[in-house]
Protein backbone atom coordinates (compact mmCIF):
# COMPACT_ATOMS: atom_id res chain seq x y z
CA UNK A 1 0.00 0.00 0.00
CA UNK A 2 1.30 3.54 -0.55
CA UNK A 3 2.16 5.53 2.34
CA UNK A 4 -0.06 8.20 2.64
CA UNK A 5 -1.67 10.51 5.50
CA UNK A 6 -5.42 10.11 4.72
CA UNK A 7 -7.98 11.93 7.29
CA UNK A 8 -9.63 9.10 9.11
CA UNK A 9 -12.72 8.13 7.60
CA UNK A 10 -15.03 9.21 10.52
CA UNK A 11 -13.89 12.68 9.88
CA UNK A 12 -15.38 12.67 6.41
CA UNK A 13 -18.02 14.89 5.44
CA UNK A 14 -19.90 13.22 2.33
CA UNK A 15 -23.79 14.27 1.23
CA UNK A 16 -26.16 11.35 1.38
CA UNK A 17 -24.72 8.99 -1.28
CA UNK A 18 -28.08 6.94 -1.76
CA UNK A 19 -30.17 10.26 -2.47
CA UNK A 20 -28.01 10.67 -5.17
CA UNK A 21 -27.94 7.57 -6.59
CA UNK A 22 -31.07 8.10 -6.62
CA UNK A 23 -31.45 11.09 -8.81
CA UNK A 24 -28.89 9.71 -11.44
CA UNK A 25 -29.87 10.62 -14.76
CA UNK A 26 -31.62 8.15 -16.86
CA UNK A 27 -32.81 10.32 -20.14
CA UNK A 28 -30.18 10.81 -22.65
CA UNK A 29 -31.82 13.87 -23.95
CA UNK A 30 -31.77 15.53 -20.03
CA UNK A 31 -27.98 14.58 -20.03
CA UNK A 32 -27.39 16.51 -22.88
CA UNK A 33 -29.31 19.33 -21.84
CA UNK A 34 -27.37 19.55 -18.85
CA UNK A 35 -23.90 20.13 -20.85
CA UNK A 36 -25.65 22.43 -23.28
CA UNK A 37 -25.97 19.82 -26.23
CA UNK A 38 -28.12 18.69 -28.90
CA UNK A 39 -28.03 14.82 -30.60
CA UNK A 40 -27.15 16.58 -33.88
CA UNK A 41 -23.73 17.80 -31.95
CA UNK A 42 -23.49 14.28 -31.02
CA UNK A 43 -23.22 12.93 -34.69
CA UNK A 44 -24.73 13.76 -38.42
CA UNK A 45 -27.67 11.02 -37.83
CA UNK A 46 -27.89 11.06 -34.28
CA UNK A 47 -31.56 12.19 -33.13
CA UNK A 48 -33.07 11.93 -29.85
CA UNK A 49 -35.18 8.87 -31.13
CA UNK A 50 -31.64 7.11 -31.81
CA UNK A 51 -30.15 8.19 -28.52
CA UNK A 52 -33.28 6.58 -26.64
CA UNK A 53 -33.33 3.81 -28.35
CA UNK A 54 -29.82 2.67 -27.41
CA UNK A 55 -30.92 3.47 -24.42
CA UNK A 56 -33.94 1.45 -24.45
CA UNK A 57 -31.65 -1.66 -25.30
CA UNK A 58 -29.32 -1.14 -22.53
CA UNK A 59 -30.50 1.74 -19.87
CA UNK A 60 -28.11 4.79 -19.40
CA UNK A 61 -27.56 5.71 -15.82
CA UNK A 62 -25.05 8.62 -14.57
CA UNK A 63 -24.48 10.31 -11.16
CA UNK A 64 -24.70 13.88 -11.55
CA UNK A 65 -21.54 14.39 -9.49
CA UNK A 66 -19.82 12.86 -12.31
CA UNK A 67 -21.98 14.69 -15.42
CA UNK A 68 -20.49 17.83 -13.39
CA UNK A 69 -16.79 16.89 -14.11
CA UNK A 70 -18.08 16.95 -18.30
CA UNK A 71 -17.20 19.94 -20.34
CA UNK A 72 -19.87 22.16 -20.90
CA UNK A 73 -20.78 21.80 -25.16
CA UNK A 74 -18.08 19.43 -25.86
CA UNK A 75 -19.75 16.57 -27.90
CA UNK A 76 -16.11 14.49 -27.58
CA UNK A 77 -15.84 15.17 -23.88
CA UNK A 78 -14.28 11.89 -22.69
CA UNK A 79 -16.16 10.60 -19.44
CA UNK A 80 -19.47 11.50 -21.87
CA UNK A 81 -18.38 9.27 -24.41
CA UNK A 82 -18.37 6.34 -22.18
CA UNK A 83 -22.07 6.80 -20.63
CA UNK A 84 -23.90 8.30 -23.44
CA UNK A 85 -26.03 5.84 -25.27
CA UNK A 86 -25.85 6.30 -28.92
CA UNK A 87 -27.18 4.64 -32.73
CA UNK A 88 -23.43 2.92 -32.59
CA UNK A 89 -24.32 0.67 -30.20
CA UNK A 90 -27.61 -1.04 -32.03
CA UNK A 91 -25.46 -2.24 -35.05
CA UNK A 92 -24.12 -5.65 -35.56
CA UNK A 93 -20.61 -6.27 -35.28
CA UNK A 94 -18.43 -9.38 -36.54
CA UNK A 95 -17.12 -11.36 -33.08
CA UNK A 96 -18.75 -8.86 -31.10
CA UNK A 97 -20.73 -10.80 -29.34
CA UNK A 98 -23.44 -10.62 -25.83
CA UNK A 99 -21.29 -12.93 -23.46
CA UNK A 100 -17.60 -12.39 -24.71
CA UNK A 101 -16.05 -13.96 -21.77
CA UNK A 102 -18.52 -17.35 -21.74
CA UNK A 103 -19.71 -15.89 -18.16
CA UNK A 104 -22.78 -18.18 -17.87
CA UNK A 105 -20.46 -21.79 -18.88
CA UNK A 106 -18.45 -20.52 -15.55
CA UNK A 107 -21.42 -20.25 -13.29
CA UNK A 108 -20.19 -22.86 -10.97
CA UNK A 109 -23.40 -22.13 -8.74
CA UNK A 110 -26.14 -19.51 -8.56
CA UNK A 111 -24.00 -16.02 -7.95
CA UNK A 112 -20.99 -17.50 -8.44
CA UNK A 113 -18.51 -17.57 -11.51
CA UNK A 114 -15.06 -20.00 -11.17
CA UNK A 115 -13.02 -19.23 -13.98
CA UNK A 116 -9.44 -19.37 -12.28
CA UNK A 117 -7.84 -21.74 -9.97
CA UNK A 118 -7.97 -20.67 -6.40
CA UNK A 119 -10.37 -17.91 -7.32
CA UNK A 120 -14.13 -17.32 -7.36
CA UNK A 121 -16.16 -14.10 -8.31
CA UNK A 122 -19.58 -13.68 -6.40
CA UNK A 123 -21.86 -11.37 -8.15
CA UNK A 124 -22.80 -9.31 -5.20
CA UNK A 125 -25.52 -7.63 -6.92
CA UNK A 126 -27.07 -6.73 -11.06
CA UNK A 127 -26.74 -2.90 -9.80
CA UNK A 128 -24.31 -0.28 -10.42
CA UNK A 129 -23.75 3.97 -10.17
CA UNK A 130 -22.76 4.58 -13.44
CA UNK A 131 -23.75 1.95 -16.94
CA UNK A 132 -20.46 2.41 -18.58
CA UNK A 133 -21.57 1.69 -22.67
CA UNK A 134 -18.63 -0.48 -22.84
CA UNK A 135 -19.69 -2.80 -20.01
CA UNK A 136 -18.67 -6.45 -20.67
CA UNK A 137 -21.74 -7.57 -18.94
CA UNK A 138 -24.55 -4.88 -20.53
CA UNK A 139 -26.01 -8.48 -21.42
CA UNK A 140 -25.76 -10.88 -18.50
CA UNK A 141 -28.89 -12.19 -16.85
CA UNK A 142 -28.11 -11.53 -13.42
CA UNK A 143 -31.68 -13.06 -12.81
CA UNK A 144 -30.14 -16.53 -13.42
CA UNK A 145 -27.65 -15.56 -9.88
CA UNK A 146 -30.67 -16.02 -7.28
CA UNK A 147 -31.65 -19.22 -7.06
CA UNK A 148 -35.30 -19.42 -6.08
CA UNK A 149 -35.57 -21.32 -3.01
CA UNK A 150 -32.63 -19.23 -1.35
CA UNK A 151 -31.64 -15.96 -0.10
CA UNK A 152 -29.95 -13.67 -2.43
CA UNK A 153 -25.72 -15.24 -1.64
CA UNK A 154 -26.56 -18.48 -0.20
CA UNK A 155 -25.99 -20.93 -2.85
CA UNK A 156 -22.81 -18.94 -3.31
CA UNK A 157 -21.68 -18.86 -0.07
CA UNK A 158 -22.30 -22.73 0.06
CA UNK A 159 -20.24 -23.15 -2.50
CA UNK A 160 -17.21 -21.19 -1.59
CA UNK A 161 -17.63 -22.34 1.85
CA UNK A 162 -17.29 -26.39 0.64
CA UNK A 163 -14.31 -25.47 -1.67
CA UNK A 164 -11.22 -25.93 -0.49
CA UNK A 165 -9.41 -24.84 -3.13
CA UNK A 166 -10.49 -21.18 -3.23
CA UNK A 167 -8.50 -18.93 -1.66
CA UNK A 168 -9.72 -15.85 -2.82
CA UNK A 169 -13.01 -14.52 -3.44
CA UNK A 170 -13.58 -11.53 -5.94
CA UNK A 171 -16.62 -9.83 -4.76
CA UNK A 172 -17.95 -8.33 -8.39
CA UNK A 173 -21.44 -7.63 -9.87
CA UNK A 174 -22.81 -5.23 -10.97
CA UNK A 175 -21.00 -3.86 -8.45
CA UNK A 176 -20.64 -4.36 -4.69
CA UNK A 177 -20.72 -0.71 -3.66
CA UNK A 178 -24.13 -0.27 -4.42
CA UNK A 179 -25.07 -2.19 -1.50
CA UNK A 180 -25.50 -0.29 1.53
CA UNK A 181 -23.60 -0.63 4.37
CA UNK A 182 -25.57 -2.99 6.31
CA UNK A 183 -25.75 -5.36 3.67
CA UNK A 184 -22.69 -5.24 2.14
CA UNK A 185 -21.04 -5.58 6.00
CA UNK A 186 -23.21 -9.05 6.02
CA UNK A 187 -21.93 -10.55 3.59
CA UNK A 188 -18.07 -9.18 4.07
CA UNK A 189 -18.42 -11.08 7.45
CA UNK A 190 -20.04 -13.69 5.85
CA UNK A 191 -17.05 -14.39 3.84
CA UNK A 192 -14.43 -12.88 6.90
CA UNK A 193 -15.75 -15.89 8.77
CA UNK A 194 -13.73 -18.17 5.95
CA UNK A 195 -10.16 -18.59 7.35
CA UNK A 196 -9.00 -20.59 4.62
CA UNK A 197 -9.52 -17.28 2.15
CA UNK A 198 -6.47 -15.67 2.29
CA UNK A 199 -7.54 -12.55 0.17
CA UNK A 200 -11.04 -10.95 -0.09
CA UNK A 201 -10.78 -8.34 -3.51
CA UNK A 202 -13.38 -5.87 -3.88
CA UNK A 203 -13.94 -4.53 -7.32
CA UNK A 204 -16.11 -0.47 -7.98
CA UNK A 205 -16.10 1.89 -9.87
CA UNK A 206 -18.44 4.02 -7.55
CA UNK A 207 -15.99 6.01 -5.91
CA UNK A 208 -15.08 7.02 -8.95
CA UNK A 209 -18.39 8.19 -10.43
CA UNK A 210 -19.95 8.33 -6.93
CA UNK A 211 -17.03 9.52 -4.41
CA UNK A 212 -19.96 10.23 -1.37
CA UNK A 213 -20.31 6.65 -1.04
CA UNK A 214 -16.92 6.21 0.63
CA UNK A 215 -18.74 6.93 3.68
CA UNK A 216 -17.63 6.73 7.84
CA UNK A 217 -19.77 3.49 7.22
CA UNK A 218 -18.28 2.10 4.20
CA UNK A 219 -14.96 2.52 5.79
CA UNK A 220 -15.68 0.64 9.35
CA UNK A 221 -17.27 -2.33 7.61
CA UNK A 222 -13.93 -2.21 5.01
CA UNK A 223 -11.62 -2.32 7.89
CA UNK A 224 -12.62 -5.16 9.70
CA UNK A 225 -11.37 -6.88 6.74
CA UNK A 226 -7.85 -4.74 6.34
CA UNK A 227 -5.25 -7.31 6.66
CA UNK A 228 -7.57 -9.39 3.59
CA UNK A 229 -8.86 -6.87 1.57
CA UNK A 230 -7.56 -5.55 -1.43
CA UNK A 231 -9.79 -3.19 -3.30
CA UNK A 232 -9.71 -2.84 -7.26
CA UNK A 233 -11.07 0.78 -8.61
CA UNK A 234 -11.85 1.31 -11.91
CA UNK A 235 -10.75 4.42 -13.48
CA UNK A 236 -10.18 5.31 -17.69
CA UNK A 237 -9.45 9.13 -17.61
CA UNK A 238 -7.72 11.85 -15.54
CA UNK A 239 -10.84 14.26 -15.67
CA UNK A 240 -12.81 11.67 -13.34
CA UNK A 241 -10.37 12.02 -10.38
CA UNK A 242 -11.18 15.43 -9.13
CA UNK A 243 -10.46 16.08 -5.35
CA UNK A 244 -13.72 14.71 -3.79
CA UNK A 245 -12.87 11.47 -5.91
CA UNK A 246 -9.03 11.88 -4.56
CA UNK A 247 -9.93 12.04 -1.44
CA UNK A 248 -12.14 9.17 -1.23
CA UNK A 249 -9.56 6.95 -2.56
CA UNK A 250 -7.69 7.78 0.14
CA UNK A 251 -10.05 6.80 2.42
CA UNK A 252 -10.27 3.60 0.51
CA UNK A 253 -6.47 3.27 1.26
CA UNK A 254 -6.84 3.51 5.04
CA UNK A 255 -9.31 0.23 4.82
CA UNK A 256 -7.51 -1.83 3.09
CA UNK A 257 -4.16 -3.50 2.37
CA UNK A 258 -3.91 -2.22 -1.04
CA UNK A 259 -5.90 -0.40 -3.80
CA UNK A 260 -5.31 -0.31 -7.31
CA UNK A 261 -6.62 0.42 -10.80
CA UNK A 262 -7.90 -1.08 -13.39
CA UNK A 263 -8.77 0.84 -17.29
CA UNK A 264 -10.06 -0.05 -20.39
CA UNK A 265 -8.82 1.45 -23.81
CA UNK A 266 -11.03 3.27 -24.98
CA UNK A 267 -11.44 4.65 -28.85
CA UNK A 268 -12.05 8.41 -28.43
CA UNK A 269 -11.35 8.53 -24.40
CA UNK A 270 -7.76 7.43 -23.62
CA UNK A 271 -5.99 5.93 -26.49
CA UNK A 272 -3.52 8.73 -26.47
CA UNK A 273 -0.05 8.04 -24.27
CA UNK A 274 -0.39 11.88 -22.63
CA UNK A 275 -4.08 10.91 -21.31
CA UNK A 276 -2.63 7.54 -19.97
CA UNK A 277 0.42 8.58 -18.39
CA UNK A 278 -1.57 11.42 -16.65
CA UNK A 279 -4.40 9.03 -15.35
CA UNK A 280 -1.26 6.93 -14.00
CA UNK A 281 0.09 10.32 -11.79
CA UNK A 282 -3.40 11.60 -10.73
CA UNK A 283 -4.10 7.98 -9.84
CA UNK A 284 -0.59 7.56 -7.38
CA UNK A 285 -1.77 11.30 -5.71
CA UNK A 286 -4.43 8.94 -4.61
CA UNK A 287 -2.45 6.28 -3.02
CA UNK A 288 -3.51 3.86 -5.83
CA UNK A 289 -1.62 1.90 -8.26
CA UNK A 290 -2.06 1.10 -11.76
CA UNK A 291 -2.80 -2.78 -12.18
CA UNK A 292 -4.12 -3.45 -15.70
CA UNK A 293 -5.08 -1.47 -18.88
CA UNK A 294 -7.87 -3.49 -20.74
CA UNK A 295 -8.24 -4.83 -24.47
CA UNK A 296 -11.86 -4.17 -24.74
CA UNK A 297 -14.05 -7.22 -24.35
CA UNK A 298 -15.64 -7.70 -27.71
CA UNK A 299 -19.38 -6.97 -26.23
CA UNK A 300 -22.39 -7.01 -28.39
CA UNK A 301 -22.90 -2.82 -28.41
CA UNK A 302 -19.42 -1.57 -27.98
CA UNK A 303 -17.20 -2.12 -31.09
CA UNK A 304 -16.85 1.67 -31.42
CA UNK A 305 -14.95 1.66 -28.80
CA UNK A 306 -12.29 -1.03 -29.93
CA UNK A 307 -8.51 0.45 -30.38
CA UNK A 308 -6.06 -2.17 -32.30
CA UNK A 309 -3.72 -4.22 -30.49
CA UNK A 310 -1.03 -2.33 -32.43
CA UNK A 311 -2.16 0.75 -31.26
CA UNK A 312 -2.46 -0.26 -27.70
CA UNK A 313 1.11 -1.93 -28.18
CA UNK A 314 2.59 1.80 -29.21
CA UNK A 315 0.71 3.60 -26.41
CA UNK A 316 1.81 0.57 -23.85
CA UNK A 317 5.65 1.38 -25.13
CA UNK A 318 5.24 5.24 -24.58
CA UNK A 319 4.01 4.60 -20.91
CA UNK A 320 7.31 2.37 -20.41
CA UNK A 321 9.21 5.11 -21.52
CA UNK A 322 8.00 7.73 -19.38
CA UNK A 323 6.60 6.50 -16.59
CA UNK A 324 8.64 4.60 -13.54
CA UNK A 325 8.07 1.02 -13.61
CA UNK A 326 5.45 0.80 -11.07
CA UNK A 327 2.96 3.46 -12.58
CA UNK A 328 2.86 1.90 -15.76
CA UNK A 329 -0.06 -0.77 -16.05
CA UNK A 330 0.12 -4.31 -17.67
CA UNK A 331 -1.54 -4.24 -20.99
CA UNK A 332 -4.21 -7.22 -21.15
CA UNK A 333 -7.05 -8.71 -22.59
CA UNK A 334 -9.39 -11.50 -21.07
CA UNK A 335 -10.00 -14.70 -23.41
CA UNK A 336 -12.53 -17.18 -22.31
CA UNK A 337 -10.95 -20.40 -20.43
CA UNK A 338 -7.92 -18.64 -20.14
CA UNK A 339 -6.58 -19.11 -16.64
CA UNK A 340 -5.95 -15.19 -16.19
CA UNK A 341 -5.36 -12.35 -18.00
CA UNK A 342 -3.25 -12.89 -20.95
CA UNK A 343 -0.61 -10.02 -21.84
CA UNK A 344 0.18 -8.33 -25.05
CA UNK A 345 3.02 -8.54 -26.63
CA UNK A 346 4.64 -7.14 -30.01
CA UNK A 347 0.91 -8.56 -31.41
CA UNK A 348 1.05 -11.22 -29.82
CA UNK A 349 -0.49 -13.16 -26.60
CA UNK A 350 2.45 -14.29 -24.00
CA UNK A 351 1.75 -16.37 -20.88
CA UNK A 352 -1.24 -15.88 -18.43
CA UNK A 353 -0.53 -12.71 -15.98
CA UNK A 354 -2.99 -14.63 -12.37
CA UNK A 355 -6.56 -12.09 -12.70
Amino acid sequence: MIAAEPKACHTATVPDWQQELARAVRDPLELLALLGLTPPQIGPAVSAESLRAAAADFPLRVPRSFIARMRHGDPQDPLLRQVLSVPEELLAAADFVTDPLQETAARGAPGLLQKYQGRALLIATGTCAVHCRYCFRRHYDYSADQADDQPRWAAALQAIEADAQIEEIIVSGGDPLSLGNARLAQLLERLGAVQRLRRIRIHTRTPIVLPSRVDAGLCETLSRLRNRLVVVVHANHPAELDAPVLQALRLLGATATAVLNQSVLLAGVNDDAATLAELSRRLFDGGVLPYYLHQLDQVTGAAHFAVGDARAIQLHATLIATLPGYLVPRLVRELPGASGKTPIFNGTSGDPLKA
